[in-house]
């Protein structure tokens, strides 16, 4: 029958395209792969000579401002601020600001640090939305801890104040619920350092801190998370990290610094506005405009990775938390390739136009889409070759085989990268020291492929397809449990 052969035919068109996206998707994964690693090594051999101990003690370092947005962070601002306090660096300031937090976030920081309200001047360098209402200072003869309140205007927004009221050259951006190691700034500062006229922007690693243990704002007991969500989080941070950020710095295409853990000069951030506060992703957004800078200026700038200093957050380990964290993140990504897109497949923009923007359209923003429609096609495939197999289906439709050999060989590679991730972790860091969590981290990775992938893919495409609509978004009450933490 004519109908018989053309949904064959249908049916196998599709399997080709989904053979053929497997493969380039994979393929690009590989390639990144082989970049992180190489980076890793030359890191490696360069953090040697590097003399972190000399820069500690340098007294002409470039100085730091750490910003802080804080919303509604009762439960993990103390630890996060005495963290950031406690640095090692030779000069650097931390500022807080309090974004109309509606709990006692600001009653928390001004009795635990002895906060009096005095009055200074906020410059209005890029702009800002909301009103600033105080500023506080400590009365322990501290000048390095500043507090701002400020009306609701947003995270962009109180941003935009801290970087008004920064006094450093360098910014450096940190979200009120991460944790830094105290060696952090000392690293992610270096690249400033050794080529001072040519990096504008260096970030650092983001890593899962549920199930560990913290003392006085410091990560002291690394421990996999026992819950699940939180399990799988830690693996796809890790290889997030230590293949995505890693291989696209090697390239020089490195779109994307966290808003958790990121450092920027000061003058780049004024001479580009700073952040936009009508944006989602608005630290993913604040790379791409400063790429289009360097793009329309002809200036030889550089965006890193660092794979050394670590930040530590709280991930979510609930279902609705999560589902609207990776919804605005996708929404973030679409509405940004959507802003930029007259950027995709100019020369003058260099790498970020020619590859790392039409790879992020290809392989991040349709991934999802494609995913799902993938699983669906799977399911159909399953079911008619079944059919086949029983007797109930007259016709030879579908290879069902095949189609079961690529699913496995698509799952396979994805734990392989993983293991990848692991073993770069594990060859140089070594911060799960456990044979336990080793092995949960490794079943993490086999765990996350089946359901945990799928309803990421679902969330993200729900993100996309709001960003597409331009609806109202809603951020929701992004709860916070805290860290499990000791006097």
């Amino acid at each position: 029958m004519d109908w018989v052969e053309v949904f064959s035919d249908v049916i196998t068109a599709m399997g080709w395209f989904f053979i053929v996206y497997s493969l380039l998707i994979n393929s690009s994964f590989l390639l990144l792969t082989v970049f992180a690693v190489g980076d890793f090594i030359g890191y490696r051999r360069r953090v040697e000579f590097a003399a972190y101990d000399e820069s500690f003690g340098e007294p002409l370092a470039r100085g730091i401002s750490v910003l802080m947005p804080a919303y509604n962070e009762s439960e993990t601002i103390i630890e996060s601020v005495q963290a950031m306090m406690a640095m090692r660096y030779p000069d650097f300031e931390v500022i807080v600001v309090d974004d109309g937090s509606k709990d006692d976030t600001v009653a928390k920081l001004v009795a635990e640090f002895d906060l009096v309200q005095v009055p200074l001047v906020v410059d209005e360098l890029v702009p800002m939305k909301g009103e600033v209402s105080a500023t506080y200072l400590s009365r322990r003869g501290s000048h390095n801890l500043v507090l701002v309140t400020k009306t609701n205007g947003g995270k962009a927004d109180a941003l935009n104040v801290g970087i008004n009221l920064a006094r450093k050259e360098l910014v450096c951006m940190v979200d009120a619920d991460s944790l830094l190691d105290p060696d952090s700034l000392l690293h992610v500062s270096r690249p400033f350092a050794d080529h001072p006229d040519q990096v504008v922007a260096a970030g650092g690693v983001i890593r899962v801190a549920n199930g560990s243990t913290v003392t006085q704002g410091r990560v002291t007991d690394v421990r996999m998370p026992r819950r699940w969500l939180a399990r799988v989080q830690v693996v796809e941070y890790l290889r997030a990290f230590m293949i995505g950020r890693a291989g696209w710095s090697a390239t020089g295409g490195l779109l994307i610094i966290s808003g958790a853990f990121g450092m920027f000069r000061k003058d780049v951030l004024v001479t580009v506005g700073g952040m936009a506060t009508d944006c989602i992703g608005e630290d993913a957004e604040l790379v791409v405009r400063i790429y289009r800078w360097l793009g329309e200026e002809k200036i030889d700038g550089k965006v890193v990775f660092v794979s050394e200093p670590v930040a530590w957050t709280e991930a979510p380990d609930s279902r609705p938390v999560l589902r609207r964290q990776r919804r605005r993140w996708h929404r973030g990504l679409a509405e940004i390739l959507g802003r930029h897109r007259d950027m995709l497949l100019r020369p003058k923009y260099g790498v970020i136009g020619m590859l790392t923007m039409p790879w992020f359209v290809l392989f991040e923003l349709l991934a999802p889409f494609l995913e799902i429609f993938g699983l669906a096609y799977f399911v159909v495939v399953v079911v008619l070759f079944g059919l086949e197999e029983v007797g109930w289906m007259p016709y030879d439709l579908v290879d069902g085989w095949f189609v079961l050999l690529l699913l496995m060989a698509s799952i396979f590679y994805s734990f392989l990268l993983t293991m990848v991730a692991l073993l770069a972790e594990e060859m140089s860091y070594r911060r799960y020291r456990g044979v336990g969590d080793l092995l949960r981290a490794v079943w993490a990775a086999v765990e996350e492929n089946f359901g945990y992938r799928q309803l990421n893919a679902w969330w993200r495409m729900g993100g996309a397809i709001e960003a597409m609509r331009k609806s109202q978004h809603e951020w929701g009450d992004m709860q916070r449990k805290g860290f499990g933490t000791t006097p």
